[in-house]
């Protein structure tokens, strides 16, 4: 499970990445609003720490950014402000949870957890690319109605760029975020998306998985 900590204090943003990974978290850390911005763009993450306050764009507006995007991930505001207006401000533009400084990392940890399985459980069940089905809980892929067998490796490799509409998956983050596997080469990733290709793509008059050349794959956003 991956977390964004966008924090411009050097001690409390390593103090959050160090008790997070801790925690058994893959986290990215920025320090400020436009990295945030960067890094959500090109990966996908399970929850978003934002400090109010940072440089370039402040914490406010990328929450807007990520809600204008219609990108659903759960936002935990932090901030040192703790009038009403600052909260209630926040929530407007769509963060789910907000924590005033300075706060224990217990109630951070236990708000992490609470705001993880929310996003779990909002993630849709069924996932549709054209006239592909992805049947999330089952693991049951079709395509025009027919079954398709997939392996495991090859099922979440088509769920990871089906989440991720638009955005180019790299090999490294295939291996790594999607498969959990920092002993596969890249050469490992070219072998399942062709073996996967077959299977939902060969013979069919529209193919969904594109390939960018020195980069990675990905699935058109208009797959839809």
């Amino acid at each position: 499970m991956r977390i964004l900590i966008a924090e411009d204090d050097d001690i409390i943003g390593d103090r959050l990445r160090r008790s997070l990974i801790k925690e058994g978290y893959v986290v990215d850390w920025v320090v400020n609003g436009q990295m945030a911005l960067d890094y959500i763009r090109s990966h996908e993450y399970s929850l978003v720490i934002l400090d109010v306050m940072m440089p370039l764009r402040d914490g406010w507006s990328v929450c807007q950014s990520i809600r204008d995007s219609k990108n659903p991930v759960p936002i935990l505001m932090l901030t040192a402000k703790d009038a009403i207006e600052d909260r209630v401000k926040g929530l407007d533009l769509g963060a789910d949870d907000y924590l005033v400084k300075p706060f224990s990392i217990k109630e951070l940890l236990a708000r992490v957890r609470a705001l993880t399985r929310r996003g779990k459980l909002e993630k849709s069940s069924i996932i549709y690319l054209a006239d592909l089905e992805i049947e999330t809980r089952s693991k049951i892929v079709k395509r025009q109605g027919e079954i398709l067998h997939l392996t495991p490796r090859e099922y979440s490799l088509l769920e990871s760029l089906a989440r991720n509409r638009g955005r180019t998956l790299s090999r490294e983050y295939i291996i790594e975020q999607v498969w959990n596997d920092d002993q596969s080469l890249s050469n490992t990733v070219n072998f399942h998306v062709t073996a996967l290709r077959k299977k939902i793509d060969v013979g069919r008059e529209r193919s969904l998985i594109e390939t960018i050349h020195g980069f990675g794959y990905r699935i058109q956003e208009g797959a839809e």
